[in-house]
């Protein structure tokens, strides 16, 4: 079912890139990027216009050397409160962790607001919702708590130097 969808709806996005962890599915909105869906692959890399092959590059970068450049001009649907998450999870730096706890003290709110913030992140990777985890371990991603996103998840925190079992700093 779900690969009949993707054959169907693939041309909704502008671009389609094959990664470590599976396919992404790009969304502009003009210029700016507006949303990254997780998709099973493979697929056939494409990208539709020079907006799209700039956030490919960008992402693919990244993907290389987690420390390349994410900054990508962003056109993000929802609410005040998710907006208010989502641009505080673009200042946790590479390298950093933060809990739900402490993000919600910081945003006088709840660490189960904050989740579910996380988890309508329209933009996963370029707004690095995978940085922000529970107090006693990864948390969830994507709306799981385990399974294929949450595998994702400690992908990244692996790749931008992390041990998933714990998050202990690799150097």
């Amino acid at each position: 079912m779900r690969k009949n969808w993707e054959e169907n709806h693939m041309h909704d996005y502008q671009a389609v890139i094959q990664v470590p962890f599976g396919a992404l599915g790009i969304s502009m909105n003009a210029d700016r990027l507006s949303g990254i869906d997780f998709i099973s692959g493979p697929v056939e890399p494409m990208a539709v216009n020079d907006s799209a092959s700039e956030v490919v590059e960008r992402v693919r970068r990244y993907l290389r050397d987690p420390k390349s450049s994410l900054e990508i001009g962003l056109e993000l649907q929802g609410t005040d409160f998710q907006q208010r998450v989502w641009r505080r999870l673009l200042e946790i730096p590479l390298g950093t962790t933060v809990t739900y706890g402490q993000l919600a003290a910081e945003l006088g709110s709840s660490a189960r607001a904050i989740g579910n913030a996380c988890r309508s992140n329209p933009c996963p990777l370029v707004v690095p919702c995978h940085r922000v985890v529970s107090q006693n371990g990864l948390g969830g991603f994507s709306g799981q708590l385990a399974g294929p996103k949450l595998e994702i998840k400690r992908w990244l925190l692996a790749h931008e130097g992390y041990l998933d079992d714990g998050l202990e700093r690799v150097d």
